[in-house]
């Protein structure tokens, strides 16, 4: 069905979803399988380029269940763990999701996103969804009665309408629906902002561990140093905006570089490396939305919230949302007298995750949580645990908790036993997260 141009009544659809990343494309999927007639309006056209390159284990099972496993397989480069590399400790550590709680999710993959994103977008498409791609949303106006018309911009200029029984925002970054309802809020718990690259020649670890992500701390933040296929590397440093503010004049290519000099691990490296992509920047990493839908909406992933990319967690919230999101949609429309304990029921799994996942990202660079992470002991299964949480496994039935509550009690003994240490990194961090506004500071 074709959109009409602005003046003339829209084509109707069931369910709108706006963005055709991870988590549109795959909401998209699950409810055309579902037997709704379902738009999708993507902005960009695939393949299109995108951070967020590192998946977890949680995810494979979904790939298995939407049909599109061997997919990303082909393009992915094999993920067994996640090694951490301190400035303040001799040793690496390497985690291998094998031995988390549940062995039955042993890897992940690493994935340029282009092409995992167009695999989504064209394996929905194949389900019955209405694609379109160089499609803006520009307006969306709630009906009285239920439902919204949409308006969107096509690449040459031309305006479209839909009316449609049900919005979902999958927009990601540019969250336009809290955006509109004026809702997002800056994260006052985090902040962090990103500067990446792609560099080809990398020195990677040998063996099995070749497709590890590392993480690489150092004075003002993190890098992520992350293989892809062919011989290509995602690097990364995600530090916090008053760092970024330091930059003054050089260049986005010049500060990554000049920060990367600092960090002689990571150095070692890239020694034979060669950049094949310029720096970009991304800003405002850390942000929350008041809620997350309303009586004709939803709003999925980073459209809602984002915290920072430290464990990998954003592709499998997004998508894992998705799953949650289209029961919901599903049950609103075929039986809106149980509209409202469904929507109750999303709002309680799209907060759980980023809950789970914040308490360990607001404390990962924190040097008494580094001691943990550098030297972690299995006492009462915590390492499962732990290793269950960095794999994703957080909505299941898997009995981790009560673990997690121990390392938490361990962590916080810790910091009781060492108090000038605990203060002091406390203040840190309150100087870390503090606000700096400007947006010229993420111009290359």
């Amino acid at each position: 069905m074709n959109p009409k141009a602005q003046g003339e009544p829209g084509p109707t659809c069931d369910v709108l979803v706006i963005g055709g990343g991870p988590a549109g494309s795959t909401v998209a999927s699950l409810l055309a399988e579902k037997g709704h007639h379902v738009v999708v309006l993507e902005k960009a056209h695939h393949p299109r380029f995108h951070i967020g390159e590192s998946l977890l284990p949680a995810n494979l099972p979904l790939f298995e269940k939407m049909g599109i496993a061997d997919q990303i397989k082909a393009i992915g480069m094999h993920k067994p763990g996640a090694e951490f590399v301190s400035p303040d400790h001799d040793c690496t550590q390497t985690f291998h999701f094998a031995d988390a709680w549940d062995k039955s999710m042993p890897s992940a993959y690493q994935v340029r996103r282009a092409d995992f994103d167009d695999i989504l977008f064209r394996h929905a498409a194949g389900k019955g969804a209405e694609v379109h791609e160089g499609v803006k949303v520009t307006k969306v106006d709630f009906l009285a009665e239920g439902g919204a018309d949409i308006t969107a911009r096509c690449d040459d200029g031309q305006e479209m309408q839909w009316r449609a029984r049900f919005v979902i925002d999958a927009s990601g970054r540019d969250t336009f629906l809290a955006n509109r309802f004026k809702i997002k809020q800056r994260n006052p718990h985090h902040n962090s902002s990103a500067v990446y690259a792609h560099f080809d020649g990398a020195q990677r670890r040998e063996g099995a561990d070749e497709g590890n992500i590392t993480i690489f701390w150092f004075a003002h933040g993190w890098f992520w140093f992350i293989p892809l296929t062919n011989g290509t590397t995602s690097i990364g440093m995600v530090t916090w905006p008053y760092h970024m503010k330091t930059r003054g004049q050089r260049s986005l290519q010049q500060f990554m570089m000049d920060n990367i000099a600092t960090c002689e691990p990571l150095v070692e490296r890239l020694k034979e490396a060669r950049q094949v992509s310029p720096a970009e920047a991304t800003g405002n990493f850390s942000y929350v939305s008041q809620s997350n839908h309303g009586p004709s909406y939803l709003m999925l992933g980073d459209a809602y919230a984002f915290i920072d990319p430290v464990f990998s967690s954003g592709v499998w919230l997004a998508m894992h949302s998705a799953v949650v999101g289209a029961d919901t949609v599903d049950t609103c429309l075929r039986e809106p007298q149980r509209a409202g304990a469904a929507l109750k029921r999303f709002d309680r799994v799209m907060r759980h995750g980023p809950r789970e996942f914040s308490w360990f990202i607001y404390r990962v660079t924190n040097p008494i949580m580094r001691d943990f992470l550098m030297g972690p002991r299995n006492v009462l299964r915590v390492k499962e645990a732990i290793l269950s949480v960095l794999a994703g496994d957080v909505f299941g039935k898997t009995p981790i908790w009560r673990s997690i509550l121990v390392f938490k009690a361990m962590y916080y003994t810790a910091n009781i036993l060492q108090p000038k240490r605990a203060f002091m990194a406390w203040q840190r961090r309150r100087f870390n997260i503090r606000k700096v506004d400007d947006p010229a500071l993420y111009n290359a």
